[in-house]
């Protein structure tokens, strides 16, 4: 067995990088992703990629500040198919979570779709507990391009996040 390590970074999702997501969706999704980036430029919204050295995205998600009044709320978080359970999204989790604590917001907010387990269980490792279940609804597109409407129910998951001390607390110690 070979072990490979990749470096990653996280930086903003841009529209040029819309063409090389693909793998996060159909096109009718990668258009509300576009119409999310431009709720990004308002500061509504985070939407963050994740890079290894070629700077193309393998992992994405949002952060949307106006869900829930003094929390972010994760959502659309997506890692490429082939690298998943490599802890790429344990990694798009927590630099979420990290621009959440640079708002001054200290609480993370998510809804997991009940039939993805495996999701589940990831937020449940980062520290998320679930508070309650909601049906949820959205239009995807289907193999033959038309659009129909897909119903799951989600659990519902917070965590409360702790604010690391900042440079200037430190130095008043």
């Amino acid at each position: 067995m070979i072990d490979v390590v990749l470096k990653l970074s996280v930086r903003d999702l841009t529209h040029a990088d819309l063409a090389s997501c693909g793998w996060s969706g159909s096109e009718h999704h990668l258009v509300g992703v576009a119409g999310q980036l431009e709720r990004a430029r308002t500061g509504e919204v985070d939407y963050l990629a994740v890079c290894p050295a070629t700077d193309i995205p393998v992992a994405k998600g949002g952060v949307d500040y106006r869900v829930k009044e003094g929390a972010g709320t994760l959502w659309q978080l997506a890692v490429h198919p082939a690298l998943q359970s490599c802890g790429i999204g344990a990694f798009l989790v927590e630099a979420a979570e990290q621009r959440i604590r640079d708002r001054g917001l200290l609480h993370a907010e998510l809804a997991v779709e009940e039939s993805n387990p495996r999701a589940r269980a990831l937020y449940e490792r980062l520290g998320y507990v679930a508070y309650g279940r909601e049906l949820d609804a959205w239009d995807e597109q289907a193999p033959d391009g038309s659009l129909r409407r897909h119903e799951t129910m989600c659990t519902l998951m917070r965590k409360e996040l702790s604010c690391p001390p900042g440079p200037s607390r430190a130095a008043a110690r």
